[in-house]
């Protein structure tokens, strides 16, 4: 199982363009395909929103990936 630490640059980012942006999804299309077919878990629950807007202290688990994300200068 991989293990990625993402750092906010910002207050939060959608969840498509965060698998889209670690490569765990090719492009934006299928990172919604991803999670619209129920293979997305944030915080430990199923998540149907595409576009959710992840903040400091989420977790993203998708095909035996973890991201924790992380404000910018916070732990990791």
């Amino acid at each position: 199982m991989a293990h990625h630490d993402f750092e906010l640059t910002r207050d939060f980012i959608a969840l498509d363009s965060l698998l889209k942006l670690l490569a765990i999804a090719p492009s934006g299309g299928v990172a919604k395909m991803m999670v619209a077919e129920g293979l997305v878990r944030v915080n430990g629950e199923a998540e149907s929103r595409k576009t959710r807007k992840l903040r400091a202290g989420d977790r993203v688990e998708v095909e035996g990936e973890t991201i924790h994300v992380h404000a910018a200068g916070g732990p990791a």
